[in-house]
């Protein structure tokens, strides 16, 4: 399985200066409204660039800026490790969730992709 590398303008190298295609990334995390989420591939497919790996690297790596937990995986599933943080925050902000059956391992509820999931509209000026 062959991974792919960022886009030519986000390595690092400018000492602490954060990588253009990271930025970008960010920006649309801050955009995305309370109580809404975009998956990993949303996000990239709204850049026209990278793919979910990027977009995953770069909330790895620098999300803790910004709101990380608008950014998710397109099944719903919380960010491993960080689920009861994020569901915190989902809580309130009022985003969609569906309860977990109780066969579910640890009873932890998912997001409502259906409903929660933001589409970049209304507030989405400046799209690039």
């Amino acid at each position: 399985m062959s991974e792919r590398s960022f886009p030519e303008d986000t390595h690092a190298g400018h000492g602490d200066a954060l990588p253009e295609y990271a930025e970008r990334v960010l920006d649309v995390a801050e955009r995305i409204p309370p109580g809404r989420v975009m998956t990993y591939g949303d996000v990239a497919e709204w850049l026209e660039e990278g793919g979910p790996r990027q977009v995953g690297r770069v909330m790895a790596l620098y999300g803790s800026a910004v709101p990380w937990w608008r950014v998710v995986r397109a099944d719903g599933v919380l960010l491993p490790g960080e689920e009861l943080r994020a569901l915190g925050h989902y809580r309130q902000e009022g985003t969609p969730l569906k309860q977990a059956s109780r066969a579910a391992e640890g009873h932890m509820p998912r997001l409502d992709m259906r409903r929660a999931r933001w589409d970049g509209g209304a507030s989405a000026e400046g799209h690039t």
